[in-house]
């Protein structure tokens, strides 16, 4: 596998092992060169496994809307970052690029992304 999708929240959640866990894998996706393909955002668990994954030396490709690239939430040291005009478009461009998907902790967005993939 060379590309995994990350669906997870845009805040820490509610236990400091969530945080923990985010950072975890994203140094095991560095380790096994799998690029991260998720919504861009440099906040919350978002944010915590793409700095993890940067800092092992590994690649990863982000896809925003442009309401929150607007709004400063794209991470600043991605090595792609795909603007796109909606979240339908972000999902399904998300879709296309990844070859499997993974959901961490997070809220009601992380569910609607991780239902649209199933579905």
């Amino acid at each position: 596998m060379q590309s995994l999708c990350i669906f997870c929240g845009a805040a820490h959640g509610a236990s400091p092992t969530y945080t923990e866990a985010a950072a975890q894998f994203g140094r095991v996706l560095a380790k096994r060169r799998i690029e991260m393909v998720w919504g861009g955002g440099q906040v919350g668990l978002m944010g915590v496994v793409a700095d993890a994954v940067l800092a092992d030396g590994g690649g990863v490709y982000g896809i925003i809307p442009d309401f929150m690239a607007k709004k400063e939430l794209a991470h600043p040291k991605a090595q792609t970052m795909v603007v796109v005009d909606s979240m339908h478009e972000r999902k399904a461009l998300m879709a296309e690029k990844a070859e499997g998907f993974v959901a961490l902790p997070g809220g009601f967005g992380t569910l609607d992304e991780l239902f649209e993939i199933i579905t």
